[in-house]
């Protein structure tokens, strides 16, 4: 009697969790979709605090002056304070050769001669699933001298970008804060996998990539305190249709406003490429769709902020239309 009990709640049970699994995409749907409504404030927009990733072309040699000249007459008219130029990635064992940015002085100096008010960080990093072990004390250690390296250099700052980095990491942690002395009164930025949307949604993802796309509230708010940037990765969202990935990039950006203080700055990563793995979101997302995500979370927020803004990646895939509609949509909405 007693197992024939138990077996009827286990049931029970079982049939309220798979109610629950099969509401809870919906709700989350329809919560999306109504987040992507309404009219931005006209103060939501572009504070001079935007930032670009650039291609390893500008390091190794192969970007000339007359490229960097074209590129500097574009980012005059836009809020772009700065770049994260990809100067790596890192070996395995953290190590970061010269040879993998021979031009980067030459590059730094032109740069300054052309834009003195845009700050340039060293974007690096490395696979760390099956390749560069964060975990182990000597590669941290690695990564740290070669972070050295480069601000030796002439960097403003560094800009770190290892995937996937698991929620509550405490290796990263470490990083970050072993960094800062290193960074000194420079730019410590770094990309972050986007914050956990709603609950349950990152175990239930991880359980079907093998991953942590999402980072919980409370680990992006650690990794925040040790940054002076975060960059979220609002892209890739896997959603199928503009007002989803509207409503995901306002929750976003909602989320990390009210996580991350205002001293420092929240950057929304605008997707200005096109070759996403799954075609449907090559429709979804465009840099005019997260400007308005951006500016609709700003809004909801409730009041200005100055140290927050896009950041577009990247700059090689940008086509003439997301430079105009990083423009009409954020810069000068």
């Amino acid at each position: 009697m007693i197992a024939r009990t138990r077996a009827r709640r286990g049931l029970r049970f079982l049939v309220m969790v798979a109610a629950v699994l099969l509401v809870l995409p919906g709700v989350a749907a329809a919560t999306l979709t109504l987040q992507f409504t309404g009219t931005p404030a006209p103060w939501a927009k572009s504070t001079g605090h935007d930032a670009l990733w650039l291609g390893h072309a500008w390091v190794d040699g192969r970007r000339s002056a007359a490229d960097l000249k074209e590129l500097a007459a574009r980012l005059r008219k836009t809020g772009i304070r700065d770049v994260y130029v990809h100067s790596g990635p890192f070996e395995y064992d953290g190590t970061l050769p010269a040879a993998k940015h021979p031009a980067a002085k030459d590059f730094l100096e032109r740069w300054r001669a052309e834009l003195p008010k845009v700050r340039v960080s060293a974007w690096l990093g490395q696979k760390v699933d099956g390749g560069l072990d964060l975990d182990d004390p000597a590669t941290r250690q690695r990564v740290l001298d070669s972070a050295g390296g480069v601000m030796a250099l002439g960097f403003d700052g560094v800009h770190y970008n290892f995937e996937p980095v698991g929620s509550g990491d405490a290796e990263f942690l470490d990083l970050l804060t072993r960094t800062r002395p290193i960074v000194g009164d420079g730019l410590l930025s770094t990309s972050t996998p986007q914050i956990e949307p709603f609950p349950l949604t990152r175990p239930a993802v991880r359980a079907v990539i093998g991953h942590d796309k999402y980072w919980s509230p409370e680990y992006f708010r650690e990794v925040a305190a040790r940054t002076d940037q975060v960059a979220i990765m609002t892209y890739d969202s896997a959603l199928p249709s503009e007002l989803l990935y509207g409503g995901h990039v306002v929750r976003q950006g909602g989320l990390a406003l009210e996580l991350v203080p205002p001293e420092k700055t929240v950057l929304i990563g605008a997707p200005a490429y096109h070759d996403h793995d799954l075609p449907w979101v090559d429709a979804a997302e465009s840099v005019a769709t997260a400007a308005e995500g951006a500016r609709l979370a700003l809004t909801a927020y409730g009041k200005p902020r100055e140290r927050f803004g896009l950041a577009l990646y990247v700059d090689f895939a940008a086509t003439a239309e997301d430079w105009a509609e990083y423009g009409r949509f954020w810069s000068r909405p």
